[in-house]
């Protein structure tokens, strides 16, 4: 039986989340922060909060920005958890590659996470990244060409593509914005 996961857009269930997802236990991260685990539980439970250096270490060890862990505005009460408005979606990462991600998910406390990504016009991702994860996406306008596994492939808008855990990369040597919807298991960012 699927069973769903607490519902709750807050900073300590979003560490939560990102920490087992990464296979990280409390006390190891607790000791690579120099922090006791009592501490760190608190935080995930947010009983505490963490300052701004301690987010500024926790984002460098479970491998996210800074932004990605308090860049979400406020939801109505009724609407947390279910609901992510497009003002109030939270920027993933800096966008220096020419990529800029929004994640679409109101939390990372699912077993995947959707993300609109925008691929700048001649951009490029500059290498050729491998995730344990499976991904599937969906261009939505422009066009984005692929290299999956060795393979070479453009994609239109209506298309869609999958990635499971192969090497891939993704270049738009195209004069248009990219635009694609990624649902990404488990998540990443």
């Amino acid at each position: 039986m699927f069973q769903t996961a607490p519902l709750s857009g807050s900073l300590g269930a979003d560490l939560r989340a990102l920490r087992k997802a990464r296979g990280v236990t409390l006390a190891e991260l607790a000791g690579d922060l120099g922090r006791s685990v009592g501490w760190l539980s608190q935080v995930e439970r947010d009983l505490s909060q963490p300052s701004i250096t301690d987010l500024r270490h926790i984002a460098a060890r479970l491998g996210v920005s800074v932004s990605m862990l308090f860049g979400q505005a406020p939801a109505p009460a009724e609407e947390s958890g279910y609901i992510v408005r497009r003002g109030a979606r939270r920027t993933i990462g800096s966008g220096a590659a020419g990529l800029v991600e929004e994640l679409l998910s109101p939390d990372l406390t699912d077993a995947f996470e959707m993300v609109h990504s925008t691929f700048e016009p001649h951009s490029r991702i500059g290498e050729m990244v491998t995730r344990p994860t499976q991904e599937v996406g969906y261009l939505v306008s422009g066009k984005l060409d692929l290299v999956i596994s060795g393979k070479s492939f453009t994609i239109h808008p209506g298309d869609s593509f999958r990635i499971r855990g192969e090497p891939f990369e993704w270049i738009n040597p195209y004069d248009e914005p990219a635009v694609a919807i990624w649902v990404i298991a488990p998540p990443v960012y």
